[in-house]
């Protein structure tokens, strides 16, 4: 009875506060969106990527299983492309940049939802779940968290595509922000393709990977990740005005989430855990940069 009431106090903590994060954010970037039935475009997506993570909670909370997590979280992201793209057009048909930014999200969630399902598929499980998905009040709190991020993250495209006004042409930081985005993609997609050959070699079981990428950055796919939403960001800088330009918030909130809060620091406990003692994961751990890659490594 205990644990129950503390799972339910628990939760009601992080979805007060997901509520109360989303609406400031809707009631300072939603004042220049499209407005449907009296409500901005921008309130309708925070409904979707809160509503979808809700719905697939049922059945996951139901079978215990994180399988379809990762898959859930990517169809939230092409909904809402889908959605705020439809929306903006209720005021004019979509810009190029809102044509290009949504296309940038849809090539990045199709590869990484499918890359990190089948990853789930092969190891059965998310660690991270293992104590969450016991409880369903408690199982709550990661979906109701990943809506969250995905409005968080998307936020930008959803300002740029959900506009009552006409979009300005592209300018200099929109093909700078292709570009950065290019490269944070890269660096993801290839960091995460050296680590599953890597994995898939019987002999490198229970092994750390310390080459290709790796060898630079202990996280070189977060660090992509931080790259390519930052080159995103940059889509706002032609067209956000006023208050819109809260929306930069987004790539500074998947700095902090991945280095202080879930990213890094869960898995570079694992690491110490599994290989603390071992004195070459000790010299990788002193010479490999959480991130930021080194290239010159300490003598």
């Amino acid at each position: 009875m205990d644990s129950t009431r503390q799972d339910l106090r628990l939760t009601t903590i992080v979805v007060t506060s997901v509520f109360i994060i989303v609406f400031l954010m809707v009631r300072a970037v939603g004042n220049n969106s499209v407005i449907l039935n009296e409500y901005s475009a921008v309130l309708y997506c925070a409904v979707i990527c809160i509503g979808i993570q809700w719905l697939a909670w049922i059945p996951a909370s139901i079978g215990k299983t994180e399988r379809f997590y990762d898959l859930t979280g990517g169809l939230t992201y092409l909904t809402v492309v889908g959605f705020s793209l439809w929306a903006g057009s209720q005021s004019e048909p979509p810009s190029l940049r809102e044509l290009i930014v949504s296309l940038l999200v849809v090539i990045w969630s199709l590869r990484l939802s499918f890359f990190l399902y089948l990853r789930i598929h092969r190891t059965g499980k998310d660690g991270r779940f293992d104590q969450l998905k016991t409880s369903p009040i408690r199982f709550l709190v990661p979906w109701t968290l990943q809506g969250l991020w995905v409005f968080l993250t998307m936020i930008v495209v959803i300002v740029i595509n959900s506009q009552a006004d006409s979009a300005p042409a592209l300018e200099i930081w929109d093909y700078i922000g292709l570009s950065i985005w290019i490269l944070g993609f890269g660096i993801e997609t290839i960091a995460d393709n050296q680590k599953t050959v890597f994995n898939r070699e019987p002999n490198n079981q229970g092994k750390w990977i310390d080459s290709g990428l790796w060898s630079y950055s202990r996280h070189p796919n977060y660090l992509g990740e931080i790259i390519l939403w930052t080159g995103i960001a940059f889509f706002g800088i032609s067209c956000f005005t006023g208050l819109e330009r809260v929306a930069w918030i987004s790539p500074i909130f998947i700095y902090i989430l991945l280095t202080k809060v879930s990213g890094t620091p869960i898995l570079d406990k694992r690491a110490l855990e599994k290989w603390g003692d071992d004195p070459e994961y000790q010299k990788y751990r002193d010479n490999t940069p959480a991130l930021i890659p080194r290239f010159f490594k300490k003598s």
